[in-house]
């Protein structure tokens, strides 16, 4: 009886699973700010987009970057340097209270337009995969392009008034808006994604940008606040905003006066770019931990918008 021999079934062939780009995977927590900055082709677009909204069927368009500034400037010089008589305890008032206002400028827009970025963009967000730290980090990019225009206006109005640029003051500029880029991002990082939770940040934002003006020495002189605090006067220096005026105060202002060394003897705090440096450290520190909050929260942002 011969064997009855069983042939093998043929074997299914195995079903190859789909390759899935990394680039259109979901952004994970670990992306954040490295992952923005792997993608400069997508920011660069972004950055676009929110000049061109901001100016979108509008007749100026880009002058409006020149006159903003220069109408705020015009108010708080009439309201602080002819009401309060500030200009014969200034030297050069103008360009100690424009330099405040463009840094100032600045950060409010910074953290103004960051904190709304999200709920901004919530169709984007929505729809594509990409880091949602690159809104906040636009809009910033966005405000320091228009802080060029108002350094060009300073400049001019620094050379009138015969301003020349020096190596401590040149550092001191770097510092400034070194500092601003990583406060208000930081800023900007916490409140875009408190502001998708609840929308009253973004009214809350407002409500402190009020203060700001008036808490750095930009309406008034740093001296006046020593005169009236004297020893405390070294809690108000913590305000990193009000160090970061302080400094495009001694880049531009510190120039113009009759005596360069006298006027920082006297009229700024001590050891000022080094001071400067230390913030610049800090706010680093603090953008990390802005970061590490931004990416506990980020993955219920799709729900909630």
């Amino acid at each position: 009886m011969s064997e009855l021999t069983v042939e093998p079934e043929p074997s299914m062939p195995e079903i190859s699973r789909p390759r899935v780009n990394a680039e259109l995977t979901e952004p994970t927590a670990a992306n954040g700010l490295v992952g923005v900055l792997q993608r400069r082709y997508l920011l660069k677009l972004l950055v676009r987009r929110e000049i061109s909204a901001r100016y979108q069927g509008s007749f100026l368009g880009l002058m409006w970057s020149y006159i903003n500034p220069l109408s705020h400037f015009f108010v708080y010089f009439v309201v602080m340097g002819t009401i309060f008589n500030l200009h014969k305890n200034v030297q050069n008032f103008s360009i100690h209270l424009f330099s405040g206002l463009v840094i100032v400028h600045f950060f409010t827009e910074t953290f103004g337009a960051g904190t709304r970025s999200i709920v901004r963009n919530r169709s984007i967000v929505q729809k594509m995969a990409l880091p949602r730290e690159m809104f906040p980090v636009a809009t910033m990019l966005t405000s320091l392009y228009h802080v060029v225009p108002q350094v060009v206006i300073l400049v001019v109005a620094g050379l009138l008034l015969g301003w020349t640029p020096d190596p401590g003051g040149m550092i001191a500029l770097i510092l400034a808006i070194i500092m601003i880029m990583l406060i208000g991002l930081s800023a900007a990082l916490v409140f875009s994604v408190a502001n998708v939770f609840f929308r009253d940040f973004g009214n809350i934002v407002n409500v402190l940008l009020m203060f700001v003006r008036f808490g750095v020495p930009m309406m008034y002189p740093y001296t006046l606040v020593h005169e009236r605090f004297g020893s405390f006067s070294k809690y108000y220096l913590l305000d990193p905003l009000a160090e970061a005026v302080l400094l495009f105060q001694r880049a531009f202002w510190v120039g113009t006066t009759d005596d360069r060394a006298y006027t920082i003897a006297t009229q700024l705090p001590d050891h000022l770019l080094t001071r400067g440096c230390v913030f610049v450290g800090v706010s680093a520190v603090i953008l990390v931990i802005a970061q590490v909050i931004f990416s506990r929260l980020e993955n219920k942002i799709p729900e909630r918008l």
